[in-house]
């Protein structure tokens, strides 16, 4: 006896309006990663900022933390915005390393969020 997989129906398309409120929010959430983490940015004042984030034991966990959500987050980028067809996706990678990881995946998100209430990236 052969089990087969039962057919599983699309998901749920999302009303513009909830869509629109998604993607609001994913775009407030990368300018408040931008501001947020720029902010503290500006105010450090030492020499070796890498070397800071691994400076004791809380800010090496935080900071290897970031590293590799950032790895995974850039990957994501290239594979979702390559499948749905955001090729320009691609200038996330760099900005995520030179700007901020809380400011490129939420923009990402919104802009990933968008192109699925169009109805493109359906497999």
């Amino acid at each position: 006896m052969t089990a087969t997989a039962a057919p599983t129906a699309p998901p749920p398309r999302r009303t513009p309006a909830a869509a629109r409120a998604w993607i609001a929010g994913y775009l407030l959430l990368a300018v408040v990663g931008a501001a947020g983490t720029w902010y503290h940015n500006l105010q450090y004042d030492g020499g070796d900022y890498l070397g800071a984030w691994f400076a004791n034991p809380a800010s090496s966990s935080a900071a290897v933390d970031v590293i590799v959500a950032a790895v995974v987050a850039c990957l994501f980028y290239v594979r979702e915005g390559l499948r749905l067809g955001l090729r320009w996706t691609l200038v996330l990678v760099p900005l995520t390393a030179v700007v901020a990881l809380a400011f490129t995946f939420p923009l990402f998100l919104a802009v990933r969020e968008r192109r699925l209430a169009a109805g493109a990236g359906r497999d």
